[in-house]
């Protein structure tokens, strides 16, 4: 009896930590902002996988018609290929993260590499934009001890997300709209994409629509859209993702 109970406590904790690694919301590796408080009536938009063409310029125009700031994590070797539009983003006063270079899965790289990774991504952006990114969003949110580590020596402070529009396959723009608008509530870290992380090209027009949407329903709804780096923490977050 007690070795299978033994076994079955080892399962159960592998379980969770493998669930914590991919968590949006997870703390258990180390303090990541997920969310901001929820009395707060600050939402912050964030995009990732880009700059792509055409659907991250086509975002940027809602965006400036909307007044509105929003946050794009960028991958590395899309920066090098088109600095142009990631430089249109910085100038436009959009905040620009560090996605890595090559969009890895971290929990299965090596300590150098991690920070190969984020160095790569941090000079891609150097070169495009000239100045590096002080946030850093790891590819599909997978992150171990040691990648959260890595990249506060590098300065970088690491951003997940609370609720997300499940857009990486570019569903109808009414889909990624009421997936969002359904959890979406003060303090939310929303993520969204305006690139694909295996190539340049991805459509995005769906994102780019239901953007609009959404920008629309929140501004009814009395909220503030904002970057993430000006939204505070939620110094009471739940280790359970929504």
């Amino acid at each position: 009896m007690l070795p299978a109970l033994i076994g079955f406590a080892a399962a159960a904790a592998a379980s969770a930590t493998g669930y914590q690694s991919l968590a949006p919301t997870g703390q258990w590796f180390g303090t990541t902002l997920a969310r901001g408080p929820r009395a707060s009536r600050q939402i912050a938009l964030t995009y990732d996988d880009g700059p792509n063409d055409l659907h991250t310029l086509a975002l940027l125009e809602v965006l400036a018609r909307h007044e509105v700031r929003a946050t794009f994590f960028m991958i590395g070797r899309h920066v090098a290929e088109r600095p142009e539009i990631a430089r249109a983003v910085a100038q436009a006063g959009h905040v620009v993260g560090n996605h890595t270079f090559t969009h890895p899965l971290l929990t299965f790289a090596s300590d150098a590499e991690t920070r190969r990774q984020l160095l790569d991504c941090q000079n891609a952006l150097q070169d495009a934009i000239g100045k590096q990114a002080n946030l850093f969003r790891p590819p599909f949110g997978a992150r171990r001890p040691a990648t959260l580590r890595i990249a506060h020596e590098l300065g970088l402070q690491t951003v997940m997300w609370s609720v997300t529009g499940y857009d990486w396959t570019a569903p109808p723009a009414a889909e990624i709209e009421n997936k969002v608008a359904s959890r979406m509530g003060g303090g939310d870290i929303i993520l969204l994409h305006d690139g694909g992380h295996r190539a340049l090209g991805a459509n995005r027009a769906p994102t780019v629509i239901a953007t609009e949407n959404l920008i629309r329903r929140s501004k009814n709804e009395g909220y503030e859209l904002v970057t993430v780096d000006r939204l505070p923490p939620d110094r009471h977050l739940s280790s359970v993702a929504r």
